[in-house]
């Protein structure tokens, strides 16, 4: 049996009950994905030294030391989250073979839960991308199809859970970044509420868009990540000293079904949604009505302008945040220059890729001089209208259900020299980033052709708690086919 069909929860009690010991587990973790990843390149760094962590969490339940939430638990890291003992890359030529000096707040936080750090995911470059494909280390490919692509930019964390070579990852999400491969992976991908973890430590992509979330196979794990990441961090500006709520045990607070109501917004369901996912969701829909939920038809006029929106503010800050990559201070560093400017524009220029080059490009562009008003200036206001949108439709519903993506795991290339289609990947999930609100990608099933078909719920700010115990609901009682 593979060592990761275990539940994050089912292997803490196999460790209290010694029915299985960290080092045992880790140690057939590392086997398999030394046999599963050259086949499907999830892990661009597999890390050695975590079975010294291992052994010191078999000690501790040896001891009966077993307050930690995820004590002797492999968990993948995508590789712009930093780690002092393993490559940073972002996936780029850029950052080849650079060790940060400090850990991420995240990662430091799963090392105090006892977590065991099995390496560092692929993603696309910078996480630029949507595919998993940009990526100067060569693509992720799908594990329920190996012709199809993994989705992005976390599509390294997201093909390592669906593979079961770990119960559990980190991603990161600017526009759909999690909850989008988690779709093409049929795997729970969640985007917590902006400021709900902390981004101290994550290569920033775009600074008021990027969040920080979990991949597991099932709600209950999600949550025990969650409780572990979560919380206020004086080291990020942008953290919430927000209460954090144990999400685990909120699952078993019974759901008052008659007091919910659901939005669908008709904006989400129009001309370009794949008829399967369509007919999923409208099923699972129907199921919830028949079991006393309250469905609503809800409006979200501005969703249209979502993915201009999102491409502009987030390409004016990734061309910002980039700009420290410039071959002095760390990264790639040309050898062919003879004058500063050359080591400037040599070094970006070979180090970076070609779709990251893009982005920078298109985000200086609408900051100059001329555009700023027109494109970015622009675009912050269109942002608020979104925010209304979503603050407006919470006033009558508590939650948002909507498709994850237009359509399932395309293949490899399909996308590549179509840059418009590969943006729209990306069009039911940018419009909660922009609204700084939580998401969460469920699986709801199968295509014809065998390949997962997710379902995004969205939920107010900071109301994680209630959208795990929905999604848990659902989990348990309406997506077992």
């Amino acid at each position: 049996m593979n060592p990761c069909t275990f539940s994050i929860s089912r292997l803490r009690e196999m460790f209290i009950k010694h029915e299985l010991s960290p080092v045992e587990f880790t140690t057939g973790i590392l086997d398999f994905i030394y046999k599963k990843n050259p086949s499907i390149n999830a892990f661009l760094h597999i890390n050695k030294q975590c079975i010294d962590a291992a052994k010191k969490s078999e000690e501790r339940y040896l001891k009966g030391e077993t307050s930690k939430l995820l004590d002797g638990v492999p968990i993948a890291i995508k590789d712009n989250i930093c780690t002092v003992d393993q490559p940073t890359t972002c996936a780029s030529k850029m950052l080849q073979g650079y060790i940060s000096p400090y850990d991420a707040s995240v990662v430091s936080k799963l090392k105090q839960e006892g977590a065991i750090l099995t390496g560092k995911t692929n993603m696309d470059e910078f996480a630029f991308g949507s595919s998993t494909e940009n990526s100067a280390f060569g693509p992720t490919l799908n594990p329920h199809n190996l012709e199809r692509v993994p989705g992005g930019s976390s599509g390294g964390s997201a093909a390592a859970v669906a593979s079961f070579m770990v119960p559990g990852a980190l991603g990161s999400d600017t526009g759909g970044s999690i909850r989008q491969p988690a779709s093409f992976c049929g795997v729970i991908g969640l985007k917590p509420t902006y400021g709900r973890v902390s981004r101290y430590g994550l290569v920033a992509f775009g600074s008021s868009l990027d969040q920080i979330g979990p991949f597991a196979s099932n709600i209950r794990d999600v949550c025990i990540i969650l409780n572990a990441i979560s919380g206020y961090d004086e080291q990020d500006s942008t953290s919430c000293n927000i209460e954090v709520p144990d999400y685990e045990k909120s699952l078993d607070i019974p759901l008052k079904k008659k007091e919910i109501s659901i939005g669908v917004p008709e904006e989400y369901f129009k001309e370009g949604l794949c008829s399967e996912i369509k007919e999923k969701i409208n099923k699972l829909l129907d199921n919830l009505s028949n079991d006393g939920f309250c469905i609503k038809k809800i409006n979200l006029p501005h969703t249209h302008y979502g993915i201009a929106t999102y491409y502009i503010l987030a390409t004016a800050e990734a061309s910002t945040n980039l700009a420290r990559f410039d071959g002095i201070r760390f990264g790639y560093r040309s050898g062919s220059s003879k004058t500063i400017f050359d080591l400037y524009t040599n070094s970006r220029g070979e180090g970076f890729g070609e779709e990251v080059k893009r982005r920078i490009i298109l985000g200086t562009f609408v900051l100059s001089s001329g555009y700023y008003e027109a494109y970015y200036l622009k675009a912050q206001k269109v942002r608020t209208l979104i925010m209304k949108d979503f603050k407006d439709a919470f006033q009558s519903v508590d939650f948002i259900i909507t498709p994850t993506t237009p359509e399932t795991a395309f293949k490899l290339g399909e996308k590549s020299t179509d840059l418009l289609k590969m943006y729209l990947s990306d069009i039911f999930t940018v419009n909660a980033n922009l609204a700084g609100i939580p998401g969460i990608n469920l699986p709801i099933g199968l295509s014809s052709d065998k390949l997962p078909i997710g379902m995004q719920i969205l939920a107010p700010t900071f109301r994680e708690e209630n959208l795990l115990r929905f999604a848990y609901y659902i989990e348990q009682n309406l997506t077992r086919e």
